[in-house]
């Protein structure tokens, strides 16, 4: 394995339809079905109840989204477990995270 960059410049988004508002760019995908992304949530936007079949790592690095009952802002980190229940995520505000997803999406409540 060699050391690679990808500058801000060179990271494109792609919109995810499934989830109105919201954009990724995938940085890396580090092992099968996992992802190292960052997130764009325009304001309103809403990811429903969901579960991951792996471990998720999230950093927020702007704005200001609620995930469950918690509000949380720039700089805030959390970590969800494989299996954990959660969400919905809203974004109060404009969103942007960073997620490191150590396996398969999983599914969401009411998509689809």
């Amino acid at each position: 394995m060699v050391q690679t960059f990808q500058d801000l410049s060179a990271q494109t988004f792609t919109d995810l339809p499934v989830f109105p508002g919201a954009s990724w760019a995938v940085l890396s995908e580090p092992i099968p079905q996992g992802s190292i992304h960052r997130l764009k949530m325009k304001k309103g936007t809403r990811i429903p109840v969901h579960t991951h079949p792996s471990d998720e790592y999230v950093f927020v690095v702007s704005g200001s989204p609620k995930t469950g009952e918690r509000i949380c802002d720039t700089g805030c980190f959390w970590v969800t477990p494989q299996g954990t229940r959660q969400g919905p995520h809203e974004a109060l505000t404009d969103v942007e995270l960073i997620t490191i997803r150590l396996g398969a999406m999983g599914s969401f409540e009411g998509v689809g």
